[in-house]
């Protein structure tokens, strides 16, 4: 079992570098991404041992755990678990690339966009545009500065997300739509998991 779940995601990290070098297209690369990323997601070794990993919590400084990060590349591989009824704060991933891929339960994704010009510090006038609901293997890619916030089912949920590098060492937007307040914070501590 275990020699699976490493081969599982040994192809995936593999196949990675191999697109990361092929493919310097950026938006062309994390397109290609989310097919590989859907293969892991449907292993089942990795979503039986999923149900091991430890909640993760979703402060003001969410947590994920960190489960790759690439040494020539600088791509991460994220785990995150979210207890039922979780909803993050609205924010963007500044400049950094996601796939957030669900391994087990379902998140509502609402997506915003930004109506003012950015030039007032502090503010912010962002309206919601899209609503989606996502279930086991499904793949969202949030792309750079993309204004989005997610909020999971009536259950636990467990994502595997794929970052171009490693959030939680820059500044990332935040968003208050009701008083229109726009404020910078870390992204998600890092916590070292070793898949077994």
């Amino acid at each position: 079992m275990v020699s699976q779940t490493k081969s599982a995601m040994g192809q995936f990290i593999t196949s990675m570098r191999s697109l990361f070098v092929e493919e310097q297209d950026v938006e062309k690369r994390w397109q290609r991404l989310a097919p590989l990323l859907r293969i892991l997601l449907s292993d089942p070794v990795i979503k039986a041992q999923s149900k091991k990993w430890p909640k993760c919590a979703q402060a003001e400084r969410a947590e994920n755990l960190l489960f790759y990060e690439d040494p020539d590349f600088g791509f991460v591989i994220n785990g995150l678990v979210k207890a039922p009824n979780t909803r993050t704060s609205i924010h963007d991933h500044a400049h950094n690339w996601t796939l957030y891929g669900v391994l087990d339960g379902s998140e509502n994704i609402e997506r915003y966009k930004r109506l003012d010009d950015g030039s007032r510090p502090d503010y912010a006038e962002v309206q919601n545009t899209d609503h989606i609901r996502v279930g086991p293997g499904d793949i969202d890619l949030v792309r750079p500065w993309q204004i989005h916030a997610e909020e999971s089912g009536d259950e636990r949920t467990v994502a595997i997300i794929v970052r171009a590098e490693k959030a939680g060492g820059f500044l990332q937007g935040r968003y208050d739509p009701v008083n229109k307040k726009y404020w910078q914070g870390y992204g998600p501590r890092q916590i070292p998991y070793r898949l077994d």
